[in-house]
C-alpha cells in the first residue's frame, strides 16, 4: 500500500511514516518544502504523480494564537490545502484522513464531546480546522477525519518537551489548572491510523490517549516520570490570557472507535512512561 503524508515535519506526520516504514508499507512523507499544500496545481499534479493508495493528511497551521492575526495564511493551509488535497485524493481514488481537532468544539460543560456533537469552535484555528472538516465531507462521500488533542511527539516541539526544558532552570510553575482534556501521544496515534486506512470503516473519529487530565496534571506527572523537582502551582485560564481562547473542556468521548472493532489507545500516563524514556534514549545517544 503506498501511502502519501503531509506535514512529515511535523509530530504526526513524522511517526505516522516512521510507524509505516516499520509496518512495510511504501511511505512518502512530505514537508512545506517538498509540496505547497495551498498551490492547487501543485498538489494535483504532485498527487497524480505518486497516485497513492491512501492520503494521510497531517499538514496544518497550528500556531493558535498567531492564527488570530494570520488569518489568511491559517485559511488557506487548513482550508484551500485540505480542499486541493482532497479532490486530488478523489480523483487518484485514494483514501484519505483528515487530522483534526479538540478545538471545533467550544470547550463548554463537563461531558466528554461524541463524535456526533455539533462543532462550535470560539477562536480562528479551530474554525479553519471545521471548515477543513466540510470540505472534505462535500468533496468526498468515504474518508476519515480524526479528532486529536495535546499531542506529544518526537519530532518539534510539544508540551511534555517544554515542561521539561523549564525544569531545567527553574523549581517553580504555574500551570493552568482549569482546561481538561486528553494528551495525545503520535507514536500511537500513528499505529490507529494505519489500522483505519486498512478498513472502510469511514466517518468522524475521536482518538486520543485514554483518561482525562489538567494542564497542571499533565506537568506534574511529567516531572514525576522524568525525576524532576519541580513544584506546579495551579492557575486558572484568567490568570494565563492568551490572544485565542482555549476550549476549558476538551475531553472527548471515544465510543466510535469501539463501535468499529479499533483498539482504544493506551492510558496517557503509560504513553507518557514510553515517551519520557525514548527521550532519555535519544539524548544519551
Amino acid at each position: 500500500m503506498k501511502i502519501l503524508v503531509t506535514g512529515y515535519t511535523g509530530q504526526v506526520g513524522y511517526d505516522v511514516v516512521q510507524k509505516g516504514i516499520q509496518h512495510g508499507f511504501d511511505m512518502i512523507g512530505v514537508g512545506s518544502k517538498e509540496l505547497d499544500i495551498t498551490d492547487e496545481q501543485s498538489v494535483y499534479q504532485f498527487v497524480n504523480e505518486v497516485n497513492p493508495d491512501a492520503i494521510i493528511h497531517c499538514a496544518a497551521y497550528t500556531a493558535v494564537d498567531q492564527a488570530e492575526n494570520e488569518k489568511e495564511i491559517c485559511w488557506n493551509v487548513n482550508v484551500n490545502g485540505t480542499k486541493y488535497l482532497a479532490a486530488a485524493a478523489k480523483k487518484a481514488k485514494a483514501k484519505f484522513v483528515y487530522i483534526s481537532t479538540d478545538y471545533v468544539f467550544d470547550g463548554e460543560g463537563l461531558d466528554p464531546y461524541t463524535e456526533r456533537d455539533l462543532p462550535k469552535p470560539v477562536g480562528y484555528y479551530g474554525v479553519t480546522k471545521y471548515e477543513g472538516e466540510k470540505r472534505v465531507q462535500s468533496l468526498l462521500t468515504e474518508w476519515f477525519i480524526v479528532r486529536i488533542s495535546w499531542v506529544f511527539g518526537m519530532n518539534g516541539k510539544n508540551f511534555v518537551k517544554t515542561m521539561l526544558r523549564l525544569a531545567e532552570t527553574q523549581g517553580e510553575l504555574n500551570v493552568v489548572g482549569d482546561q481538561v482534556g486528553s494528551p495525545t501521544y503520535t507514536g500511537d496515534l500513528a499505529g490507529l491510523l494505519l489500522d483505519m486506512i486498512q478498513t472502510e470503516h469511514y466517518g468522524i473519529y475521536h482518538a486520543t490517549n485514554e483518561g482525562f487530565c489538567s494542564w497542571a496534571e499533565f506537568a506534574k506527572e511529567i516531572f514525576l516520570l522524568s525525576g524532576k523537582e519541580v513544584n506546579v502551582h495551579t492557575i486558572t485560564t484568567k490568570e494565563y490570557p492568551t490572544k485565542a481562547i482555549r476550549p476549558k473542556n476538551s475531553r472527548l468521548s471515544k465510543q466510535k472507535l469501539l463501535e468499529n472493532g479499533f483498539e482504544l489507545l493506551p492510558s496517557w500516563q503509560d504513553s507518557l512512561k514510553t515517551y519520557i524514556a525514548e527521550l532519555e534514549t535519544i539524548k544519551r545517544g
